[in-house]
């Protein structure tokens, strides 16, 4: 077999990586420009403190977070897990849908700081005279501050994926190592670097995580200049 070639459990993680990491951005990507927009947008008390515990995740221990996200969402003493469960019959714990917001939670600090960004720079004459003219605040948002912001929630969207890509430690400390369940590739990886033989492998991994971060991060390099650019424009 060629060192290219993937195995299937390979290949599922990869799915998987995918899958979990495109739920991760759907789910956290309106929550995370209604915060930027609170943060960059109104002042009121208590707001630094909501901005220390948004960007708590880049700080904190990743199993700190996967541990506190099964206390909450636990199946059986979770917090929030057993009204779910009971009300909605919805389970996080040991499955994917728990992959998704573990990576979800650890990738949403740098999706906000992406979008507040953006929405710091916009000039907020553009919104006052689509105001001046009858537009309501929704109307200006939808169709003035959003396509402004543009560039910067691409950006964000792109460093959130692949920081979810890449995401382990809460993973592993919420949901487990499940093959085909919540077994995605940093899981994968770290099984085979603990098994005789599988250094092939674990390198493939490697090689694949490294290319998608690499990709991830001149795409958000690329939607940054072209921010810059067309602001100066």
């Amino acid at each position: 077999m060629s060192f290219f070639t993937l195995t299937p459990i390979e290949i599922d993680a990869l799915r998987l990586s995918l899958w979990v990491s495109f739920w991760a951005v759907a789910v956290s990507l309106p929550v995370g420009i209604l915060t930027a927009w609170v943060l960059a947008r109104l002042n009121f008390p208590g707001k630094s403190l909501l901005d220390s515990l948004i960007h708590l995740p880049l700080v904190l221990p990743p199993v700190v977070i996967g541990y506190l996200l099964l206390i909450l969402f636990g199946t059986r003493h979770g917090i929030i897990g057993v009204w779910l469960y009971q009300t909605l019959g919805l389970i996080f714990a040991f499955n994917w849908k728990g992959a998704a917001l573990a990576s979800a939670v650890m990738a949403f600090p740098l999706l906000v700081r992406a979008v507040r960004l953006s929405l710091e720079s916009v000039d907020r004459g553009l919104e006052a005279a689509a105001r001046t003219l009858g537009a309501g605040p929704i109307r200006v948002f939808f169709t003035v501050t959003l396509p402004l912001v543009a560039p910067g929630v691409m950006a964000g969207m792109i460093l959130a994926f692949a920081r979810s890509l890449g995401e382990f430690g809460a993973t592993i400390t919420f949901v487990s190592n499940i093959q085909g369940e919540t077994q995605t590739l940093p899981l994968l990886m770290y099984q085979l670097t603990q098994v005789s033989g599988g250094e092939r492998g674990a390198m493939r991994l490697c090689i694949i995580s490294v290319a998608i971060g690499v990709l991830a991060l001149m795409v958000s390099e690329f939607q940054a200049k072209r921010f810059a650019a067309r602001k100066e424009g």
